[in-house]
């Protein structure tokens, strides 16, 4: 007998590897606990044995906080590495269907680039897993970051890839493109795909001592945000005009705020950026202008969490999407701003405000704002244990056709 239930995530859409990005996500979240909790002299970011020696010699607190970072850390990598597998499984299952075909000639294959922004969370969630749980890789990472930098080179060439078909096609001719569908930020999901490529390549400015990777990392990387910046731009300015005309599209409201993670993911590699011109090439900048630097990106975030909390109660959204019964693949997207919110309160609060002196490391205002941005973080992991019973848990029956 046929089976006569199905949950909503057996109607596949791309938009599906946000599920893996949102897990990937919250995994650095955590690590955000161990790289500013966790002492770690000469080096840019805590290893097992820097963990390890706190851990032993730190206070109830300080163990506390290690032991929830390494088991959310373990956690929601495993259900990033889970999520994405099903992912893939379950696009190639796609690609063979109609619906693909039908994707591909629309507005809608810009989803296409959820599946490269997930590969490149998933790198990214490796590296952390990696610091954290392998004792003596330190002593090895010179030789693992041109491997890194290979494997993003990959995923941003499919990116690229994808992104060169879309335009090709709806720039080529006109009236391939449906303006009238443009009214949302869906669109901007190419240049989040290629922000996150690109913090990826940034990583070994930040990390390595080798002058050569130092620099192919700053020029492949600074290559790759320019790219996302511009991309952006373009997208959001003419998103505005249509949402301005036709309203913002329902199901695609929450993307809205993606602009939030864009520039979070982008702030964290100008940030490695200037750490390796500093180390390697000795180019200077003042903790002022970082703590500056941060505010203006923490600024625009709040500006678009704004705008897209305004617009998205106002159409009934949660009610409808996230606790009532409707369902769509789109609601991953807010687990996104939720965790690049986290993330960027994390890096102003430390790099920011303490770097520069403004406030003292472990007093009441770094609390203060460090419970905000563990706030964000617990709204994230909600989000995706809601959506996961949501669409992954909940099986609908299905009407039985007569004989």
């Amino acid at each position: 007998m046929a089976d006569t239930h199905q949950r909503p995530a057996d109607r596949y859409s791309p938009l599906y590897f946000l599920a893996s990005l949102g897990a990937g996500g919250i995994t650095v979240s955590f690590f955000m606990f161990l790289m500013f909790w966790v002492p770690h002299p000469g080096r840019p970011v805590p290893i097992f044995e820097d963990i390890s020696a706190a851990f032993a010699t730190g206070g109830t607190a300080l163990q506390a906080a290690i032991a929830v970072a390494v088991v959310g850390i373990a956690l929601f990598a495993f259900l990033n590495v889970k999520s994405l597998l099903w992912n893939l499984s379950a696009y190639r299952a796609f690609r063979e269907t109609e619906g693909y075909t039908a994707l591909r000639n629309s507005n809608a294959e810009t989803t296409l680039l959820a599946m490269p922004l997930a590969l490149a969370m998933t790198v990214n969630a490796m590296f952390i897993v990696g610091l954290v749980f392998v004792p003596g890789l330190w002593s090895i990472v010179e030789y693992l970051f041109p491997l890194a930098m290979i494997a993003f080179a990959a995923i941003g060439w499919q990116a690229f890839r994808l992104i060169g078909d879309f335009l090709g096609r709806v720039l080529a001719k006109g009236g391939l493109f449906d303006v009238t569908a443009h009214n949302s930020f869906a669109q901007l999901l190419p240049a989040f795909a290629v922000s996150m490529v690109a913090v990826g390549f940034a990583a070994p400015a930040a990390m390595s001592t080798a002058p050569v990777t130092v620099g192919v990392s700053l020029i492949l990387s600074t290559f790759l945000g320019i790219a996302a910046i511009l991309y952006t731009l373009f997208a959001a300015t003419t998103a505005v005009s249509s949402m301005l005309q036709h309203g913002t599209a329902r199901e695609a409201g929450p993307t809205l705020m993606i602009v939030v993670p864009i520039v979070t993911v982008l702030g964290i590699m100008f940030l490695r950026q200037n750490h390796g011109l500093h180390t390697t090439f000795g180019v200077h900048g003042g903790d002022g202008q970082t703590m500056i630097f941060l505010a203006r990106l923490l600024g625009i975030q709040i500006v678009f969490l704004g705008l897209g909390a305004v617009v998205l109660r106002a159409q009934g959204y949660f009610d409808d999407f996230v606790m009532g019964t409707k369902t769509s693949p789109g609601s991953y997207a807010l687990v996104c701003p939720a965790v690049a919110l986290s993330v960027m309160l994390h890096f102003f609060t430390n790099k920011g405000l303490v770097a520069a002196g403004l406030i003292a490391k472990f007093g009441v205002a770094y609390w203060a704002l460090s419970g905000l941005a563990i706030a964000a973080q617990i709204v994230a992991i909600a989000l995706v244990w809601r959506l996961g019973r949501q669409h992954f848990g909940t099986r609908t029956a299905l009407a039985v056709p007569a004989e």
